[in-house]
């Protein structure tokens, strides 16, 4: 007589060895558990080009809906915009707005101009950019950092493994746990908030509320409540730690900070630097106002002068300072904007295509990927998914995106959901 598990159709001796491995080791994580059967022969991931090169991620986040075509894929004709396209040592053009980046940096970056996605509202639309996955009422999904902590584990023992400077975590550790959660910094000017706070005081606080909380963790014993009390436990170390310089700008010389540019995207850019370089795995860099409905040549004129100085300024730091091979920079949106001006001078919602860029790690510089029509309106060779952005980030961060990771729920997870690795944008 077969034993049970070979009585049972291919997906249901899934679930079956899913459901050993939880009750005999207390594991969610199952690698790669039925993906190889799904995956082709030499379609693994991890033996394509650029996997792992990149040991930390800055993820430029533009919120609002950044115009493609007055930025990364300039047009001509009635789509263009007001300030003319300028040349590149690449060969390719950017927007008339960011010159500095044009002149000193196109031979760094791989542009990806045939993104598409679903979504032409802003916040499904950032929910889908910064974690790979559709809104569902019944779950959150987590961001890049988290999915990084989870499938690599915890970069540093006392910082961090993920920050986002000026926005909240919005949920970011997903379905993990609580202590995923990327550390917000809300202004990186006042850098991180309380950290003067008396860690002796603080230890006392904690160990009170551990031995008051410490029958009812006895007698439930959930894993989010180990959660918070790790939480609470990083937070300890972290205060008491060396690197908390890390999130102060003071040190920093003033020639420098006034070329990131005195606002918050471009001394967010510069916090960035500062906690990659103290082993943070993952910041999002947060910058709105790409919302251009009205006058968006004025619109531009401030968006795209500190975009230009701010990431112009990251890459040449990093790359002086001997860290951009080994960090990956993205700059991305929600959405594009329509190639039609409209009658407020300005360019509405454009979900149907619009463009990203990569630099540093394992990027192949000078590329650009895919194109937009002539008018800039959809996709007209090589479309990328938001998937597929996701996928290709989290490869070059050395991520399996075939592994599957089941939720608390039960239900199947991948990187990038199922996206493919666009990998002809690395070395």
């Amino acid at each position: 007589m077969k034993p049970v598990p070979f009585l049972l159709d291919p997906l249901s001796r899934r679930r079956f060895a899913e459901t050993v491995a939880k009750a005999a080791l207390g594991v969610t994580l199952l690698p790669r558990l039925g993906a190889a059967a799904d995956t082709a022969p030499g379609l693994d991931n991890r033996s394509l080009p650029g996997f792992g090169k990149a040991k930390h991620v800055i993820w430029l986040q533009m919120l609002g809906g950044m115009s493609h075509i007055d930025t990364l894929d300039p047009k001509q004709g009635d789509a263009k915009g007001p300030a003319d396209p300028v040349g590149t040592k690449a060969g390719y053009q950017l927007g008339g707005y960011l010159p500095t980046l044009a002149k000193d940096h196109s031979e760094k970056l791989a542009i990806v101009r045939s993104m598409t996605s679903k979504t032409g509202v802003h916040a499904d639309g950032q929910y889908v950019m910064r974690s790979g996955y559709e809104p569902r009422g019944t779950i959150k999904h987590p961001v890049l950092g988290a999915w990084a902590q989870q499938l690599l584990g915890k970069g540093s023992p006392s910082l961090p493994d993920s920050v986002c400077i000026n926005r909240g975590p919005d949920h970011g550790n997903g379905f993990f746990p609580a202590a995923f959660s990327p550390l917000p910094i809300h202004d990186p000017e006042a850098g991180l908030q309380y950290a003067s706070a008396n860690t002796d005081s603080l230890g006392k606080r904690l160990g009170l509320l551990n031995r008051l909380d410490a029958d009812f963790r006895a007698k439930f014993q959930d894993t989010n409540l180990k959660a918070y009390s790790d939480f609470y436990d990083d937070t300890l170390k972290l205060l008491a730690s060396e690197d908390l310089k890390a999130f102060k700008l003071d040190g920093e010389d003033e020639a420098l900070r006034e070329a990131y540019g005195r606002n918050k995207f471009g001394q967010g850019c510069l916090l960035a630097r500062r906690l990659i370089e103290h082993g943070v795995r993952f910041v999002e860099v947060a910058y709105g106002g790409w919302d251009m409905h009205n006058d968006i040549d004025d619109a531009m004129a401030d968006q795209g002068a500190n975009l230009d100085a701010g990431l112009s300024a990251l890459l040449g730091d990093l790359q002086s300072r001997g860290l951009l091979a080994d960090t990956l920079v993205v700059l991305c949106s929600e959405f594009g904007r329509t190639p039609k001006i409209n009658s407020r001078n300005g360019r509405d919602h454009h979900p149907k295509v619009f463009s990203t860029l990569l630099a540093g790690g394992p990027v192949r510089g000078g590329t650009v990927y895919g194109a937009s029509d002539k008018e800039g309106n959809a996709p007209a060779d090589k479309q990328v998914s938001i998937q597929d952005f996701h996928s290709t980030v989290g490869h070059a961060l050395g991520l399996d995106v075939n592994e599957i990771v089941m939720s608390p729920s039960n239900r199947p997870f991948t990187v990038g959901d199922k996206g493919r690795v666009i990998a002809e944008v690395f070395s």
